[in-house]
């Protein structure tokens, strides 16, 4: 597994991470014994970044994270994050609040100091007002937390994040269906010395190919109830596109895929590519998947020529169908 830096932290991590939503059960049922086997399986693949929040499940995939890690072998970077719990979100934020929700996700985890906390989707307002920055620079210097980042939803969100100092990454949704990042914050970010980390790179699993129109999913899992964006942002599922169409310009798309990869591998491939990008945080709900995401790392580059094809395919067919803050 090849390493990339995390911003200017001078700290490495993974370039192809794990995303632990699925932990929490957004995505239908999960058992525990389930998600230690795609950890171990992600270790054993090499990676070493994993991605959750303490939203997830209420607590439930941190509390995983944190059993599993207690006897793992291998150091892991974990990255967690704050401000959509009950109580929080949309007007609740407070450095007391910043402080309960540390010490609780520390007891999860079972560890002393977060690596990585991010704000997780907070709304511009707290952002434009700045305060939070401050909480979150004083448990730094306390030491309960390394490092702390954001992740966000929409280009101006980023970009009052990066005016702010300390900022060591940014979490983005950023895939062939989703490219206006490209355009301003990516470059930006780079300049900075700030890290990209990239969730849904697989498009909740539209650009793995492996859905049809007749796929069901379950009541519980966010791919079911959250289509029109009724619980959260509706780009946080499917990119914002409606399902329907998301298949056909899936379908549209494989026409594309070099001879030696699959769709999923060239859609991960086209994200590493991006030098801007510390990791991307793949879900996976099996120990074959937390595998076949890992193999990303050692394919080579796409061609030039393919980059252009899937920027037009972008520009043409897929950015006048996105909905939702982007």
């Amino acid at each position: 597994m090849k390493q990339r830096a995390l911003g200017a932290t001078g700290t490495s991590i993974s370039e192809v991470g794990l995303g632990c939503w699925q932990f929490g059960g957004d995505f239908g049922p999960i058992a525990d014994e389930t998600a230690f086997g795609v950890m171990q399986a992600a270790v054993d693949s090499g990676i070493r970044f994993f991605d959750t929040a303490d939203v997830y499940g209420a607590g439930r995939s941190e509390s995983l994270i944190g059993e599993f890690l207690k006897g793992c072998k291998e150091p892991v970077f974990v990255a967690t994050k704050f401000g959509r719990g009950p109580g929080v979100y949309p007007d609740g934020y407070s450095e007391d609040a910043l402080r309960r929700a540390v010490d609780a996700a520390l007891e999860r985890l079972q560890r002393d100091t977060l690596d990585l906390l991010q704000l997780h989707c907070v709304p511009v307002e707290v952002l434009r007002q700045g305060k939070v920055f401050d909480w979150l620079r004083r448990v730094q210097e306390e030491g309960l937390i390394r490092h702390f980042g954001a992740s966000v939803e929409t280009d101006e969100q980023g970009m009052l994040c990066l005016e702010q100092d300390g900022m060591v990454s940014l979490q983005v949704i950023f895939n062939i269906f989703r490219q206006k990042p490209l355009e301003r914050l990516l470059p930006t970010a780079k300049q900075r010395g700030v890290g990209i980390i990239v969730r849904l790179p697989l498009a909740s699993g539209l650009l793995s190919g492996r859905y049809t129109r007749e796929t069901r999913f379950a009541e519980t899992d966010h791919r079911n109830y959250n289509r029109e964006g009724k619980a959260f942002s509706v780009g946080e599922t499917f990119a914002g596109l409606p399902f329907e169409k998301g298949l056909a310009l899936t379908d549209a798309l494989r026409q594309y895929v070099p001879a030696d990869m699959t769709l999923a591998q060239m859609a991960l491939r086209w994200i590493l590519d991006h030098d801007a990008v510390s990791t991307i945080i793949p879900g996976a709900s099996s120990p074959e998947q937390a595998k076949g995401n890992s193999m990303a790392a050692a394919l080579r580059p796409l061609s030039k020529q393919l980059h252009d094809t899937l920027a037009r395919f972008y520009r043409e067919e897929v950015a006048p169908h996105i909905r939702g803050v982007y």
